[in-house]
């Protein structure tokens, strides 16, 4: 993995919303690509896509709502709650019109917002986004919690979160996975509700809703989410594409690639 960050490039702002103060980074100028990071993530899951995707369009990662930098509300979250604080974002930034680009929990809620936007969305990628439908609502997969971790008094737990996604990255990905650690410990009381929203939600009804042209992509190790290709060109009637290499870290760990289907995909308007 090579490190295409260049933090001299990046902007970081606040934006109101109903929940409280939004967080974002962004970099370049032009047409918006807003690009929403899976869970318990933060908007550092861009950070080496940014300055590719800037190059040719004003690129803005957010953190979601509950998560990084941004208001944290009580209650449960939802995709509907998530979707919520990324139309705030839209609005209080006057995105009249603006490419959507999710990737895993982040793709979920970008099917919500592209189903709200219509045609204010010009371009969607959803990028290992799960397919949410009876089987995905139900459990039937049987996985258990995927980021929870219980505190210890000795500080262990630190440790257990990091070899929980170990396996994820590959030798030399070390400071990708740092990331990760520390933006599951910054929710780390409610890490798993991301992971809950999305299997409560019901995807079905908002998919005729979407009208952007949309492209479904996935890394090629991303076993949890490649099964999703098919079941969204089905239902989309849209393009796929696996990526050369990566895991569930794909922005991280192929940026340029993944910058690139970005710019393709967002250039064909």
């Amino acid at each position: 993995m090579t490190d295409t960050s260049d933090a001299s490039k990046l902007r970081k702002g606040y934006a109101p919303s109903r929940f409280g103060q939004l967080h974002y980074v962004e970099c370049g100028d032009g047409e918006p690509v807003l690009l929403l990071h899976q869970t318990p993530r933060s908007w550092t899951e861009f950070r080496g896509v940014l300055p590719l995707v800037g190059a040719r369009y004003r690129a803005i990662a957010m953190d979601t709502v509950g998560y990084g930098a941004s208001a944290k509300p009580e209650g449960p979250h939802s995709i509907e709650r998530f979707a919520d604080g990324v139309s705030d974002l839209v609005e209080a930034l006057g995105l009249d019109r603006f490419h959507l680009v999710g990737h895993h929990t982040g793709g979920v809620i970008a099917v919500e917002v592209a189903a709200r936007f219509q045609d204010r969305v010009a371009s969607l990628v959803l990028s290992a986004a799960a397919f949410v439908d009876d089987e995905k609502r139900s459990g039937a997969n049987g996985h258990g919690p995927i980021d929870h971790v219980d505190p210890k008094a000795d500080g262990s737990h630190l440790r257990e979160l990091w070899d929980k996604k170990r396996p994820f990255y590959q030798p030399g990905e070390e400071a990708a996975l740092t990331r990760y650690v520390i933006d599951a410990l910054t929710v780390l009381d409610r890490v798993e509700e991301g992971h809950e929203a999305v299997r409560r939600y019901a995807m079905e009804p908002r998919l005729p809703e979407i009208t952007a042209r949309t492209l479904a992509v996935c890394a090629p190790d991303d076993r949890f989410s490649r099964p999703s290709l098919a079941k969204f060109a089905a239902a989309l009637g849209c393009p796929t594409r696996v990526l050369s290499d990566g895991h569930v870290a794909a922005p991280e760990q192929v940026p340029q690639e993944f910058a690139d289907t970005v710019l393709e995909w967002a250039g064909r308007g």
